[in-house]
């Protein structure tokens, strides 16, 4: 593991890399900062940046991910200035960041946050180092059988852990699968859903989709409201941002509690940010929270969902790179980013691409290190950024995702197409869907398609094949507890009450 590391240092420390991910963490805090943006829709303007310069797969891996971990940071500044959450992963952060904000600590809690994020990815970060190779060991022993089970599972889970509503979390996983097998079917040559129109032969392509999805409907959004928020509202002054040793100690605890909960967490597929945060505030503040002051502006309460959530996001990494399962929303973005360039992550990438994987993790330890020398310096300018009106944030976001799509392909079909997602995209939000959830599904279906296509081959369309090893058998059980457990877990619970 040592040696793997040393290779992903050579290939995170040259030059180019070094800037992107410089330019990824300094972007991504940024797009964070911006109630609404958030690392999904920040990576789907720049993606089409990335591939159409060229860049090498670990390099725009490497900038992608910069921005990833960047808005992890930056959510936190308008949850704790404004008490708007720059995504879902921060609402805890709102609980006591803003209440210390109007008692006049703004610069701690930026501090705070600041150094709080950075334990809590480096917990997370040592423990990709560690446990992500021995898991693509494991992994090897996957076959198309196994992967095919193991995408159940990552449906099962993200159905009962993603969205308070299941079933609309499963509706939003099937229509991603359905727009993800759109065009001709490989393996028989068949038109599947192109209603004869040609341009969807070649089915919708990854880019359109995610710009669609996420910032044209994100653009449609912002023009629905009439006044800006976050540029109208009287943020508090900042004042000192770094942050006393004595504060740093009083939270020592609660940051390594959560960066651990944040991890664990963030390895389960289809949990996230939001997910962590909120388990490792309630853990927080069931253990510390013995004078009540939890919620009124405590330094814990802000420490554990920030260290929770940048964790998380470098544990979602694990899935992804070992079994090739996205563990949220935005990993399954890069997943798909990966794609683009023909590479599939799973059990294989660590041999096959161990410059693309150990690259990445090596990135992720200057990232971390690069985002805490730039937000405690410079948190007050960042949230300088919140003042942005919204008739120049609007133009210049659909500037970037129009101009991203043509530079691809060259063909004002693709622009259309990207519309017409954007306004489905638009109606699901409006509608109480996520849109993670069909971005998983768009993702995941056709992979789940061609193991089953693989091992029914193998098997000569024999089924038992799905449930022959233990493995398979113990991600049906695995599956199983997980649709159903909360459901009799919730039964017994009341039939105990009563």
């Amino acid at each position: 593991m040592f040696d793997f590391l040393i290779q992903g240092f050579d290939v995170a420390l040259t030059p180019l890399n070094l800037g992107l991910a410089f330019a990824g963490a300094l972007m991504g805090t940024l797009f964070g900062a911006l109630p609404g943006i958030g690392p999904i829709n920040g990576i789907a303007i720049l993606m089409p940046l990335a591939y159409t310069l060229g860049l090498p797969a670990e390099s725009a891996l490497i900038l992608l991910a910069g921005i990833y971990t960047g808005a992890e940071y930056g959510g936190r500044m308008s949850s704790i200035l404004l008490n708007v959450p720059g995504d879902a992963g921060a609402v805890m952060t709102t609980l006591d960041g803003y209440p210390l904000a109007k008692k006049g600590m703004a610069g701690p809690a930026l501090g705070l946050s600041a150094v709080s994020s950075f334990i809590g990815a480096s917990i997370a970060i040592l423990g990709l180092t560690l446990f992500a190779p021995l898991l693509a060991k494991f992994a090897v022993m996957f076959g198309p059988a196994e992967l095919f089970v193991m995408m159940v599972f990552a449906f099962s889970s993200m159905a009962v852990m993603m969205g308070k509503d299941p079933i609309k979390t499963a509706i939003g996983a099937v229509l991603g699968i359905l727009i993800g097998i759109i065009g001709v079917d490989s393996g028989t040559g068949v038109l599947r859903y192109t209603f004869d129109l040609p341009e969807l032969y070649d089915g919708i392509d990854f880019v359109v989709m995610i710009i669609g999805l996420f910032a044209i409907s994100e653009i449609l959004l912002m023009l629905e409201s009439r006044h800006n928020p976050a540029g109208e509202a009287e943020m508090p002054v900042v004042g000192r941002v770094l942050v006393s040793m004595k504060e740093v100690l009083f939270c020592k605890a609660a940051m390594l509690r959560s960066g651990l909960i944040g991890f664990l967490i963030g390895v389960l597929p289809g949990t996230g940010a939001s997910v962590a945060g909120a388990v490792s505030y309630t853990t927080e503040k069931r253990l510390s929270d013995t004078e009540g002051t939890f919620g009124e502006g405590d330094m814990r309460g802000l420490a554990a969902p920030e260290a929770a959530n940048n964790a998380s996001a470098a544990g979602a990494f694990v899935p992804m790179l070992t079994l090739g399962i996205p563990g949220s929303g935005t990993t399954a973005v890069l997943l798909g980013a990966l794609m683009l360039y023909n590479i599939t992550p799973g059990p294989m990438m660590f041999t096959e691409h161990a410059d693309v994987a150990g690259g990445l993790i090596a990135s992720l330890y200057i990232g971390n290190l690069v985002l805490l020398l730039l937000n405690l310096p410079l948190a007050g300018l960042f949230a300088k950024v919140l003042t942005i009106p919204r008739w120049v944030l609007v133009p210049a976001i659909a500037v970037l995702s129009f101009v991203g799509v043509y530079q691809l392909h060259s063909d004002l079909s693709a622009i259309y197409l990207m519309l017409v997602i954007g306004v489905v995209g638009y109606l699901l939000r409006k509608l109480g869907f996520s849109l993670a959830t069909v971005i998983l599904g768009y993702v995941l279906g056709g992979l789940m398609e061609d193991n089953l296509r693989r091992a029914l081959s193998i098997s000569g369309g024999d089924l038992g094949i799905l449930w022959q090893s233990g493995i398979s058998i113990g991600l049906w059980v695995a599956s199983v507890v997980i649709l159903i457990g909360p459901w009799l877990w919730g039964r017994v619970r009341r039939s105990m009450q009563a």
